[in-house]
């Protein structure tokens, strides 16, 4: 039977997947850590906490406001195993230069794949499926450059990629999903922070936008709860907020330096809701003002930032 007649879950996605590649790092037990313990996932195993970290010495360096970000929590080792297979989600959709801040900036995402490294993965793999032309995304963006000197896997997005899956969503029911952003042991949400014209902003539950295909366009319609159907189905081990630079008018895409505002500020949080309520208050907006937020914590995907019992703030 043709795979387009029978979508499959997640879970039975990844044990084909280990079938096919003949994996060992995804087999038996690992299974059920692929994606971190997050309490939507194994259970209240991995305490909530959220990180707000902030560069505030002249001539500090993103590496080390990533590296301190992390530290709070027990370094990137508390997520990230020797012999993983990670992958990294940035939102590199546009073929916009990094100051103009559509895109994740070049700089987070090599010292969280450095940090990956550090922590003894196997093998790591920067997955987006784009909307401007992948290639053209890769040079302009910088990802292309930090694949190249990190030598971590830049994935080209392409229908063989897809596969149609059960998302047992709220409004999505079956969708293709771009499957590296899947098949990997370990889920690493790296989105940046800027408006959206339809969603208000677009933070981190939003970026799994651009790890599915599909007519991709229809997902706009009813938004906000689809951003959440996308979130409850992928869950991260952890997301990092990229709000170095933040645009603040003219979102997704921008175009002008005047749509940017430098903030020098990382979230990283284990739960998607709060890390998101977090990011929105940086262009302030209360978390119950946005929609996908504030269905984020109906449907119990997580709670606000206030709510979560580990706080921390780092600044270099």
């Amino acid at each position: 039977m043709s795979h387009l007649n029978h979508p499959i879950t997640r879970r039975e996605s990844i044990k084909k997947l280990v079938k096919l590649s003949g994996s060992l790092a995804l087999s038996g037990s690992a299974l059920l850590s692929s994606q971190n313990p997050t309490p939507a996932l194994a259970g209240e195993t991995t305490p909530s906490f959220i990180v707000d970290a902030q560069g505030k010495t002249p001539g500090y360096t993103i590496r080390d406001l990533t590296r301190k970000t992390f530290d709070a929590v027990g370094g990137i080792q508390a997520f990230i195993g020797r012999g993983d297979v990670v992958a990294i989600k940035p939102n590199i959709s546009w073929a916009r230069t990094p100051n103009l801040s559509a895109t994740t900036h070049p700089e987070v995402l090599k010292a969280v794949i450095e940090l990956c490294q550090e922590a003894g993965a196997k093998k790591i793999k920067i997955v987006d499926h784009t909307i401007h032309g992948a290639r053209r995304c890769f040079a302009i963006t910088g990802a292309g450059a930090v694949a190249k000197e990190t030598g971590a896997n830049l994935v080209v997005p392409r229908s063989s990629l897809m596969r149609d899956m059960r998302l047992n969503g709220h409004r999505l029911d079956v969708w293709p999903v771009f499957t590296p952003v899947i098949e990997a042991d370990k889920l690493i949400n790296l989105p940046v922070a800027k408006v959206h014209g339809l969603s208000e902003l677009t933070l981190g539950m939003k970026n799994w936008i651009g790890a599915v295909g599909g007519r991709r366009y229809a997902l706009h319609q009813d938004i906000h709860q689809t951003i959440v159907d996308l979130a409850q189905f992928f869950k991260p081990t952890v997301t990092l907020i990229d709000a170095i630079r933040v645009m603040i008018a003219n979102g997704p895409s921008g175009g002008s330096l005047a749509d940017v505002a430098v903030m020098n500020r990382l979230i990283l949080s284990n739960d998607p809701v709060a890390a998101d309520a977090r990011a929105a208050k940086i262009f302030d907006y209360d978390p119950e003002d946005v929609g996908f937020i504030r269905l984020g914590k109906k449907w119990q995907l997580g709670l606000y930032d206030t709510e979560i019992p580990q706080q921390h703030e780092v600044s270099v």
